[in-house]
C-alpha cells in the first residue's frame, strides 16, 4: 500500500493547559512534557509509521481575535517567535522537514459569538467547510484530532466526504463497557478523583458521591462522530497506573507516556493494515 496523507488537527490552548514542550514538576525533580505533536513526530521519522503515513498539514483553530484564547496562549503565542516558549524544540523536523512549516492557522471565529446567537450557527457551518475545503485541497486521506477543543458536525456526518476518516485520540478509554471509561473533558481529572474514591457529578460545583477506587486509565483512539468521544474504538490502551497523591500534571504525564502515545502510533498502524483508510 502506498503512503497515506494524514492532517493533524489540535487546539494550541489545550496543549499549553498542559504545559506542553516545558519541563513540569513531578514528584521530586521535573520531567519534560513532551507534546503529541513531538511523540508523532518521532514516530513518523524514527519508526515503520513514516512508511504508511506522510504528514501532511498540522492546523489549529486557536483564534487571535479571542481574549480568552490570548489569555490561555500568553506563556506561547499563537505561532512560534525564536526563543519564545514553543510547545516542540523549534527544530523539530517532521520527514525531513521543519515542524514548523507545517503549521495552518484556521481560527474558530464563530467562538466570538454567544451560544445562542444565530451568527454562531452561521459560522460554525462556515468555519467547517473552511476545514473541508483546506482537507480536499491537501488530498487528505485521513485525520487527527488531539485535543481539538471544539465537537465538528457537518465533517463527521453519515454521507459526508470525511465520515470515518477522521479519528481522535482521547486520554481515557471510551468504551462504555469499561469499568475504566473516562470520556470528555475531564477524562484525566475524572481517573484521578476515582483514584481517590470519588465520583464527580456534577463539573461546575466539583460535587462527589463516594466510589470504589480505581487505579488505572489509559486511552483510546476512535472514529470521530457528532458525539462527546462516542464514536467507534479502533484501539485503546490501558497502561498508565495513578497514584492518588499524583498531580493532574503527574497523571498527564504518566498517562501520555504509558498509554495515549502508543496507542496514537499502534492505532495509526492498526487502521493502516487493516485497509479502513479509503481512498
Amino acid at each position: 500500500m502506498q503512503k497515506k496523507k494524514l492532517v493533524y488537527i489540535w487546539s494550541l490552548r489545550n496543549a499549553a493547559a498542559d504545559k506542553a514542550g516545558q519541563n513540569v514538576a513531578y514528584k521530586d525533580g521535573t520531567r519534560y512534557m513532551k507534546s503529541v505533536l513531538e511523540s508523532l513526530a518521532e514516530a513518523l521519522n524514527q519508526t515503520e509509521l513514516g512508511q504508511m503515513y506522510s504528514l501532511e498539514k498540522v492546523i489549529y483553530d486557536d483564534d487571535a481575535e479571542l481574549a480568552i484564547d490570548r489569555e490561555k496562549l500568553k506563556d506561547y503565542g499563537f505561532s512560534y517567535e525564536a526563543g519564545k516558549r514553543w510547545f516542540y524544540p523549534p527544530d523539530l523536523q517532521v520527514q525531513g522537514r521543519p515542524a514548523n512549516e507545517f503549521l495552518l492557522a484556521i481560527p474558530s471565529a464563530y467562538r466570538r459569538h454567544g451560544m445562542q446567537a444565530p451568527e454562531r450557527i452561521a459560522g460554525k457551518s462556515a468555519f467547517e467547510k473552511h476545514l473541508l475545503d483546506t482537507l480536499l485541497e491537501l488530498d487528505a486521506d485521513i485525520v487527527v484530532l488531539d485535543g481539538l477543543l471544539i465537537i465538528l458536525d457537518e465533517l463527521v456526518r453519515p454521507g459526508s466526504l470525511f465520515h470515518r476518516k477522521i479519528v481522535n485520540i482521547h486520554p481515557g478509554v471510551t468504551r462504555l463497557e469499561s469499568p475504566y471509561e473516562r470520556r470528555g473533558a475531564y477524562a484525566t481529572l475524572d481517573a484521578l478523583y476515582g483514584a481517590r474514591g470519588q465520583k464527580v457529578v456534577n463539573w461546575q460545583t466539583m460535587e462527589t458521591v463516594p466510589v470504589k477506587p480505581l487505579y488505572m486509565t489509559g486511552a483510546s483512539f476512535h472514529y470521530v462522530d457528532n458525539g462527546i468521544d462516542s464514536g467507534e474504538v479502533i484501539h485503546d490502551v490501558l497502561k498508565t497506573e495513578i497514584d492518588k497523591e499524583d498531580t493532574i500534571l503527574e497523571l498527564r504525564w504518566n498517562n501520555f507516556n504509558r498509554s495515549l502515545f502508543p496507542v496514537l502510533h499502534e492505532g495509526l498502524a492498526k487502521i493502516y493494515q487493516s485497509g479502513r483508510i479509503q481512498d
